[in-house]
């Protein structure tokens, strides 16, 4: 047993009332596994959980300084609120997939049993991931992201101006819909709906994507991860300022965005059979109509 694992927390933050059943039965299961095996379970006040054992719950600042795991139940949604609620101060997230594809939850419930006592044992893989901050105006207070940074225009079928710059070095001024900054973890998110390239997660980089740019010239750009990026909205342009589609701003003209790789990463839990390409293939079906038992040979032949 891994003896890093003595208080492991249950997280989910599903509130549909048809889908937060089944997330309450399977947190319900995982708590009887945890207890089988000697070990406290906690529970959040954020995570939305009923009926468990533990009627105890605890703020999110202890659980930050208690949890030595974090179990997050639900899709990559869930994920990225655990992971910016506590991956970011140091504890490691393992995802119990419910969602529709689960890049980053990859358990699915069939397996629970099995795959839950082999991280409690040990057996497991870890892959560290990174944050991006942001900040408007070089103001002290920064904003995270897990996934990507997103500048949009308010408007549909709207076009922004912005001037783009890479660690000090001027790129482009452009006219688009907004530009996506992403992170590998966030190359399988938002950016992969805009044609963005996927990043294998143990590529340091970040992306810039533009959406919709008013050129037929430009591509998206792949960055060293320690660049220093900054925009600078137009001076005639409004827009917003989204991270993760979860924390929103709005932007006026010739507001300067600053956003780079966040200090602070967070370990993401995998079981040992884990593969990135194996879970791109069944997320977003490639080789579809091959047989899986055929060689490589067999395949083109």
């Amino acid at each position: 047993m891994d003896k890093n694992f003595k208080s492991i927390a249950i997280y989910s933050s599903i509130r549909s009332k048809n889908r937060s059943k089944k997330v309450s039965q399977i947190a319900l299961h995982i708590e009887e596994v945890i207890k089988g095996l000697g070990l406290k379970t906690l529970i959040p006040n954020s995570s939305n959980i009923h009926g468990l054992l533990s009627k105890r719950t605890y703020s999110d600042n202890f659980i930050c300084k208690n949890a030595d795991l974090i179990i997050a139940i639900g899709g990559d949604g869930t994920l990225l609120s655990s992971a910016r609620k506590f991956g970011y101060e140091g504890v490691p997230v393992l995802g119990i997939n419910l969602g529709n594809l689960g890049f980053l939850t990859d358990i699915a419930p069939k397996d629970l049993t099995t795959s839950l006592r082999d991280v409690i044992e040990g057996k497991f893989l870890k892959d560290e991931r990174f944050f991006l901050e942001a900040r408007i105006n070089n103001q002290k207070k920064s904003n995270i992201a897990l996934n990507e940074v997103v500048i949009h225009s308010n408007s549909i079928a709207q076009l922004i101006e912005y001037e783009l710059f890479v660690s000090d070095h001027f790129v482009y001024r452009q006219k688009a819909d907004g530009i996506i900054v992403s992170s590998p973890t966030g190359s399988t998110a938002y950016s992969l709906s805009a044609n963005g390239p996927i990043i294998h997660p143990d590529v340091k980089a970040i992306t810039l994507l533009p959406m919709f740019p008013h050129s037929l010239n430009t591509r998206p750009l792949i960055i060293d991860e320690n660049a220093e990026i900054q925009i600078i909205i137009g001076k005639k342009g409004k827009a917003s300022l989204s991270l993760d589609s979860h924390t929103k701003f709005k932007l006026k003209s010739e507001d300067k965005v600053s956003i780079k790789r966040a200090n602070s990463g967070f370990n993401l839990i995998h079981p040992l059979n884990h593969d990135f390409y194996s879970a791109c293939r069944e997320k977003l079906g490639w080789s579809l109509g091959i047989p899986k038992k055929q060689s490589n040979v067999d395949i083109y032949s």
